[in-house]
């Protein structure tokens, strides 16, 4: 009676294992082309960013001492920031004239939309780095049953074959996993000192607008 149960179960089961050795081929297929094609992105981040270009934020931030807003736009403009780091503190200079509380919050609102933003980027490699080796291993696992029966009946061939796709998928997914890991690491390390350049910078501007509204409370009084 147990063997009579078992028996579909079991067929159920090696139809389920056999339909999902294509789709997860095809998805290392696409994982590959994804990485292939981060690591493009990442090569033009490199050249349009200028990442070997360093700026001296300590010296930035001494040169926004008792300057106006349009001298520290002018500072900005002229720094070899990166773009989406001068948006933010031009965004901060926009909204000078906000109480000190409200300019804090802004500065705190843009800093955590630049972290979401690289979080975001960072994200899809470290997927692709999860997701590689699981796929590889079910693609490595699934023609094993299919190569070990063709042994059992004698034909080498269909052995051979299995384990050249089992083969195959394992240094695929591997290979995608790899790549995908190198990209999230460099760009974890650029990111941080970008948001910490820039958290360095926000706070600054925020005291030079803090010591300009302190001048004017003084002058008013």
């Amino acid at each position: 009676m147990t063997i009579s149960l078992l028996a579909p179960l079991k067929e159920t089961m090696h139809a389920i294992s056999s339909g999902l050795l294509a789709p997860t081929i095809a998805v290392l297929l696409l994982l590959m082309a994804f990485v292939v094609f981060e690591l493009g992105g990442l090569m033009v981040e490199v050249l349009k960013e200028r990442r070997n270009t360093r700026v001296d934020v300590s010296a930035l931030l001494y040169s926004f001492q008792k300057k106006n807003h349009e001298e520290i736009l002018s500072l900005i403009e002229n720094s070899g920031l990166f773009q989406r780091q001068k948006s933010a503190l031009k965004e901060m200079i926009r909204h000078r004239a906000l109480p000190a509380a409200s300019h804090q919050a802004l500065a705190r609102r843009l800093l955590a939309t630049e972290e979401l933003h690289y979080v975001r980027i960072t994200n899809r490699t470290d997927l692709v780095a999860r997701l590689g080796p699981m796929l590889g291993l079910m693609a490595t696992l699934i023609p094993l049953g299919p190569g070990l029966i063709a042994l059992g009946q004698g034909d080498p061939k269909g052995l051979a074959d299995s384990l050249l796709t089992a083969f195959d998928a394992t240094v695929t997914g591997l290979a995608a996993a790899g790549i995908a890991f190198f990209i999230s690491r460099l760009r974890k390390r650029w990111y941080e000192d970008y948001l910490s350049s820039l958290e360095a910078l926000l706070e600054g501007i925020l005291e030079v607008f803090g010591d300009e509204r302190r001048v004017e409370e003084q002058g008013k009084a």
